[in-house]
């Protein structure tokens, strides 16, 4: 006897969801397009989110074009050049250690150096962490009074450990996820993020569509999408709208410009919730999420960097970066 399970219940939300989505991507496309006027929605244009596709956001950009896909391939290089980047995660930090260091390679990896580089920023009033996560301190764990000493000695820690190896034998995306976990500081949010960014290289080779860990913002998202959701968790509800997102934008009459033939993914589902959280804020404030936040604290402005375009080569996607739908 088949049980059929309960299935979440959509509040209004939900379609504001499919219309961030178009209207976030309509913004990408115009954006290459040299178009001026990039969106008419007001709370887009004075707000910052990110893009529909993870992959197209700047700093995935810069991590997959210029910290991934050039440098050293072998196994332990390009993981300690993803983990390196990817814990600071701020394209500024990633090129001040270049400028300073030269090739930023494990082969040549000193602690007291890096650090020094690292500390001599910080003296002089430069951030050197992104602030898209918080990263704990790893003080607890390493011992060290300073947070980016502490995470030094967590990537020595993971290089130490034969990580690359291990992801190289990972058998799922869940696998690399669990690998990750597996570390002092790596929370659930993080070691999903960061399995994502290592499928980005040649290390793995995984569907996106394998495996989803929703983080706080994703929670608080579908909070406000669905009133209940039934008998499904919170990842089975961002495998749920992904693999109906062609219905849903056919039900709002809404034409959705994919990323040059690439569905929305787990990630881009998941991330999109987290977008949806902070758009409501304005346009449905009468809706609550589990956090509460009742502002959107990042304001938009032009970044004075232009992007070229560049996915994973597997994706088969780069020859196709001319043609603007």
């Amino acid at each position: 006897m088949t049980v059929t399970k309960q299935l979440p219940t959509p509040t209004y939300v939900l379609d504001t969801y499919w219309r961030f989505a178009a209207a976030r991507q309509e913004i990408f496309f115009n954006r290459i397009s040299g178009k001026t006027l990039l969106t008419a929605d007001p709370i887009l244009l004075k707000h910052k989110f990110t893009n529909a596709y993870r992959a197209a956001d700047r700093v995935s950009q810069y991590l997959i074009s210029e910290v991934i896909y050039k440098g050293n391939q072998s196994p332990d290089e390009l993981l300690f050049r993803i983990l390196l980047f990817k814990l600071f995660n701020k394209i500024e930090t990633w090129e001040l250690l270049q400028h300073e260091l030269g090739d930023v390679t494990w082969a040549n990896y000193s602690f007291k150096t890096y650090s020094q580089v690292l500390y001599q920023a910080l003296q002089a009033g430069e951030p050197i962490y992104s602030g898209a996560y918080m990263m704990a301190s790893g003080s607890s764990a390493y011992g060290y009074a300073r947070k980016h000493e502490n995470h030094l000695k967590l990537i020595e820690h993971m290089m130490h450990a034969q990580l690359a190896d291990h992801i190289v034998n990972a058998k799922s995306l869940e696998a690399v996820y669990e690998l990750l976990l597996s570390f002092p500081t790596i929370g659930k949010f993080l070691a999903y993020q960061y399995a994502i960014d290592i499928n980005y290289s040649n290390l793995t080779n995984f569907s996106e569509m394998d495996f989803v860990m929703p983080g706080p913002g994703a929670k608080d998202g579908i909070r406000k999408c669905f009133s209940s959701l039934g008998d499904y968790s919170e990842a089975d509800v961002i495998r749920y709208v992904t693999d109906r997102q062609e219905q849903e934008f056919e039900r709002l009459g809404i034409y959705f410009k994919s990323l040059w033939g690439r569905r929305l993914q787990l990630i881009d589902c998941q991330n999109l919730f987290c977008e949806t959280d902070k758009y409501a804020r304005v346009a449905h404030p009468e809706v609550n999420g589990i956090s509460k936040r009742t502002r959107i604290k990042q304001l938009y402005s032009m970044i004075d960097r232009n992007i070229d375009y560049f996915f994973p080569p597997k994706w088969g996607l780069n020859s196709r970066l001319n043609i603007v739908p």
